[in-house]
């Protein structure tokens, strides 16, 4: 069930740990479909939207762009624009529809995002960050926070990145997540972005200790358990991207190795089922394909034998007007028939 949730939730107060460990806003990837597949993995870890646009909410289907699963709880949505006014308005919409977060987009460097004028380019311009964080706190409770770069271009300054979050703090900013590189806006692609400009994780550190009082989480480049223990020595979160959205089974590690509780029941094949019966629901509620579900869980056997084949059956758009547990049947099936075979050539 979705829909707009009574926005007085949002009076609770935050637990410390709120910003521990977090899944990325990450652009065509982190829809409701997969942050329902992700919370199956996770109860705790705190899970973002993809951007969502400040034109999108001001002139588009606001369902279409808000709609999640309660299920997904603690949630937090993402915002792109640069308009004060335009973010106070869409800042609303986020509480009333009873998301967990406010987040405003200071870190995405692609083209599309400068020819609006927002993401990783608004760093140049602390002080219109500074205006847009306060028109959204003046109109929502719930926490508003600003997920940036270290910098922007080639210039290496950590006086940059320290000036920045210290005007955005001062209009009432108290959370910052701290993708540790550059953004260089021209000449290569967002996923080189991604990969090229160094990472300096001692630059969130030094945020950190200049700023005690603020939260910072570190983002970027973060692939293990042992690198996620390592960083909450220095900061107070990590949020994990891709190595979370390809290995999504090691979500089911967390909530025992970072929040000293228990891991969920289930296993690979019981998560698989439920979010069966998670497409089953849509298909029934929204008329959403199963095919746009299940792409956000093909990672779910990543590293065990029969994987590929898994993952094939799962991809083949010739079982697309079959029952999602239908399927699941074939998949596991496929497992079963390649791991026997494998079997087979070992003995």
């Amino acid at each position: 069930m979705a829909g707009i949730i009574d926005p007085m939730s949002s009076l609770k107060p935050v637990p410390p740990d709120r910003w521990k460990l977090s899944v990325a806003p990450m652009l065509d990837w982190t829809d409701r479909h997969c942050r329902y597949f992700h919370r199956l993995l996770t109860r705790h870890a705190l899970l973002y939207t993809e951007m969502v646009t400040t034109g999108a909410l001001l002139h588009g289907d606001v369902a279409r762009h808000l709609r999640y699963n309660v299920e997904e709880h603690p949630v937090a949505l993402q915002l792109g624009g640069s308009e004060p006014a335009d973010l106070a308005h869409c800042a609303k919409l986020g509480e009333q529809w009873g998301y967990d977060e406010i987040n405003l987009n200071c870190g995405c460097p692609s083209e599309r995002v400068q020819r609006g004028a927002f993401g990783a380019c608004l760093m140049a311009e602390p002080q219109l960050v500074a205006d847009c964080v306060k028109a959204m706190l003046d109109v929502v409770q719930v926490p508003v926070t600003v997920k940036h770069r270290i910098g922007i271009d080639k210039v290496e300054s950590y006086d940059f990145v320290r000036d920045f979050v210290g005007a955005v703090s001062e209009a009432g900013c108290r959370t910052f997540i701290v993708h540790a590189r550059n953004a260089w806006l021209k000449g290569i692609s967002p996923k080189e972005n991604r990969e090229l400009p160094p990472l300096r994780y001692e630059w969130a550190y030094r945020l950190k200790s200049d700023f005690p009082q603020l939260t910072v989480v570190v983002n970027g480049g973060i692939a293990t358990s042992a690198q996620i223990r390592d960083q909450l020595q220095q900061v107070d979160g990590v949020m994990l991207g891709r190595a979370a959205y390809h290995n999504p089974w090691w979500l089911s590690e967390w909530d025992a190795a970072f929040y000293g509780v228990g891991t969920a029941d289930s296993g690979r094949e019981q998560v698989e089922e439920q979010m069966c019966d998670y497409m089953s629901r849509e298909a029934a509620q929204h008329d959403t394909p199963w095919t746009a579900i299940a792409r956000h869980m093909l990672g779910l056997r990543h590293g065990l034998p029969g994987a590929r084949r898994w993952r094939q059956v799962w991809s083949d758009h010739r079982f697309k007007d079959q029952p999602a547990h239908q399927v699941m049947a074939l998949a596991q099936a496929a497992v079963s028939s390649a791991t026997g075979h494998e079997s087979g050539k070992l003995s």
